[in-house]
């Protein structure tokens, strides 16, 4: 069956067609024809919504799918829908599961569990085994069976010397560690950002310095290796000055920020609301806007969700002792867009969710233009909607933007043949 997607304002720097209106017509997976008014031999399906624009297929580097170990949070089927429901045609997911994605039959697992699917799921292979920071894992084989990268996930990497080996044994076969900078020592129990907020609350606060610090080691380590790192969630406006003078040096490093942190900031924290309660934590407003900086200046290459599901007895309780982390699939694209609307052009904001993931997991690029492979988020980026408890795909709930309006929405997308409308 063909697809032909009917007047469609096509966002792709990559393309000759970007920005023009256009119908896209799909066969067997591939673009066969782009134009005017096509009318297509045989049977098709059409796709005609107002307003629709096409872009490559969105990508989100760091999503938690909770499978195995924890499906009450989420699993495979809950968290493919959520990703398509967000426009998502790829994730690369982290490896905190149970047990961790830490060798070769975990992330087998992984590869085969979500085949079948219209989404394009790579793991994370964990860095250390069961992500605890003490013993290197055994990468290459991880590699081999289609680890895309590695990491500890939220679990930063303390030990100086195992980053800096884990760095080197990748180097061979061009891999790529992910780590959330962050030093434990300066963490230690604290939740939130340090700052008159925290003093305001008598919550111990976590200063920025913490993952400044571990920025700032990190990076000496990659000019050691000579590697590739990629730096998760930069919360602090000096982790982006330290990250920008780094690139200017010609280091192979990347950075990314989670869409939730170019919104939000530690004012949220007031009314003890757990779902404000993530990790690296929220920060000042100068620090917010020094991420918006960093992205539109490409210091900040890529905008992930930051999804990490928890069920309602892990957020209904406490602050202190309630878990970290928000479910963000759905709305990643929305919040972005919301924040970033005046400051960046639809295609460049566009690429930190397409064209810059998969350069930094040195994936194929993909193109909106004829003979390419169909890999295509539908979306309209002045849709106004609401984002509730009936149209969550997530298995959990612990989102702040629940009941908030928003503005800009995935429409459907189409991957290895498959049409999904939303």
């Amino acid at each position: 069956m063909q697809i032909l997607i009917r007047s469609a304002r096509i966002i792709d720097s990559s393309s000759p067609h970007n920005k023009a209106v256009k119908d896209i017509l799909i066969q067997s997976g591939k673009i066969i024809q782009i134009g005017k008014s096509l009318k297509p031999k045989g049977k098709f399906k059409e796709v005609n919504i107002k307003n629709c624009h096409v872009s490559t297929g969105w990508f989100d580097i760091g999503a938690h799918l909770c499978d195995p170990g924890f499906e009450h949070k989420e699993d495979f089927t809950s968290g493919l829908k959520a990703a398509q429901a967000g426009g998502y045609t790829g994730l690369a997911v982290m490896p905190n599961t149970q047990p961790a994605l830490h060798s070769k039959s975990e992330i087998e697992y992984v590869v085969n569990k979500a085949n079948q699917s219209a989404v394009d799921v790579y793991p994370i292979g964990s860095l250390t085994k069961n992500c605890e920071g003490a013993d290197i894992t055994e990468m290459y084989d991880m590699h081999n069976a289609g680890a895309i990268a590695f990491s500890d996930g939220l679990n930063a990497i303390d030990d100086a010397g195992i980053l800096l080996r884990s760095l080197q044994y990748v180097k061979p076969f061009d891999g790529l560690i992910i780590n959330q900078p962050s030093d434990k020592g300066l963490t230690g129990e604290a939740m939130i950002n340090e700052s008159a907020i925290s003093a305001q609350l008598g919550i111990k606060g976590i200063p920025s310095l913490a993952e400044e610090i571990a920025v700032a080691r990190d990076i000496e380590l990659l000019k050691y290796a000579d590697s590739r790192l990629h730096l998760a969630q930069l919360s602090s406006k000096k982790s982006v000055q330290l990250v920008k003078a780094a690139q200017s040096k010609g280091l192979q490093l990347s950075c990314g920020v989670s869409a939730y942190h170019l919104a939000l900031t530690d004012e949220e924290i007031v009314n003890f609301d757990s779902n404000y309660k993530v990790f690296p934590p929220l920060r000042q407003n100068t620090d917010r806007e020094a991420l918006i900086k960093g992205l539109k200046a490409g210091t900040i290459q890529v905008i992930c969700s930051g999804h990490i599901p928890q069920d309602e007895e892990s957020k209904k309780m406490e602050f202190e002792y309630a878990e970290y982390g928000v479910i963000n699939l759905q709305t990643a694209f929305a919040i972005a867009n919301e924040q970033l609307s005046n400051i960046l052009d639809l295609d460049a904001l566009v690429e930190k969710f397409t064209t810059n993931p998969r350069k930094i997991l040195n994936l194929p690029q993909v193109s909106v233009n004829k003979n390419q492979v169909a890999n295509l988020t539908l979306f309209d980026p002045d849709l106004n909607w609401t984002f509730d408890k009936s149209n969550n795909a997530s298995k959990s709930n612990n989102s702040p933007f629940l009941g908030k309006q928003l503005v800009g929405k995935a429409l459907g997308t189409v991957n290895k043949g498959i049409l999904t409308l939303n």
